[in-house]
């Protein structure tokens, strides 16, 4: 079965509302949800994350992150790393729990650490520039970047139900005679994913931005959250395995750095290789 034939097949299932999380999500999934619950009050976000051991092993690390302790005072339990980092950080690190799941332990799992190192590095690096760059919430911008690869960790999911869906992605090329054929594969996967990320309560604008980074267009003078994750997804020394346009872009450090009127892209990145490093050492607890 061809890939785009598969692409069709899984986009048609998730258009009818037939999502398949693996076992190994939900419980995730439910504490995901309890957490997004605004009458979720501070001790009950306490007990939900203490029932997922990643999800407390990411919340303590993060709160022991540079960008988030400057203090340098050692966290080491979930009641103080909360009262730290707060809710909404919590909220989102919950999200990725779901999606570092997503594929459970037995699916590939070289290509699912390298996925996962990706995300982490983009989401680092678009906390970065978000914050000393394009001037969006760096918050937001981290949460994006961890979440932007969900549609190929549900892909790897599925793919003992569809054999050679990745083999056939990696070998793939979006610079191949067949545009047609390739614009009409990542349509699907755009149709995949948000469905993935609205079942998981993300907001209309992050999906957004996030769509926009898997078109692989980007803004000049870059502004937005979605130039922001382009800018990261760029930059990450761990690339994707899997090819989108924006893995086609191939813009340098330099040439981005023409792009800023007060200091250079390359300037702050060197001032902030510190927290990039700690935030994305924590992601990948």
């Amino acid at each position: 079965m061809e890939k785009s034939a598969i692409l069709s097949a899984l986009a048609a299932e998730v258009e009818q509302g037939r999502l398949i999380f693996p076992t190994s999500t939900h419980a995730a999934i439910k504490i995901n949800k309890a957490l997004n619950d605004p009458d979720c009050n501070l001790e009950m976000v306490i007990k939900f994350i203490q029932l997922e051991p990643l999800l407390s092993a990411k919340v303590v690390a993060i709160a022991n992150s540079v960008v988030f302790n400057r203090s340098g005072k050692k966290i080491t339990d979930v009641r103080s790393a909360v009262t730290l980092i707060g809710l909404r950080t919590v909220r989102n690190l919950a999200t990725a729990v779901v999606v570092q799941q997503l594929t459970g332990p037995q699916v590939r799992n070289e290509m699912v650490t390298q996925l996962w190192q990706h995300s982490a590095h983009v989401a680092a690096l678009a906390q970065v520039i978000a914050r000393r760059i394009t001037k969006q919430d760096p918050d937001t911008a981290m949460f994006a970047g961890i979440i932007h690869e969900i549609s190929w960790f549900y892909l790897l999911a599925r793919e003992k139900y569809y054999p050679g869906l990745a083999d056939e992605s990696i070998a793939s090329s979006w610079n191949s005679d067949e545009d047609l054929e390739d614009e009409t594969e990542l349509e699907c996967e755009i149709k995949i994913g948000t469905a993935i990320l609205k079942a998981l309560w993300v907001p209309e604008p992050v999906i957004d931005s996030i769509v926009y980074l898997w078109r692989g267009y980007l803004t000049f003078p870059p502004s937005t959250l979605g130039d922001t994750l382009l800018f990261a997804d760029q930059l990450a020394p761990v690339k994707s395995p899997f090819i989108l346009p924006s893995n086609q872009m191939g813009y340098s450090v330099a040439n981005i750095d023409l792009l800023t009127d007060e200091e250079t892209l390359s300037a702050v990145l060197k001032d902030s290789e510190a927290e990039v490093r700690s935030l994305t050492e924590a992601l990948c607890v």
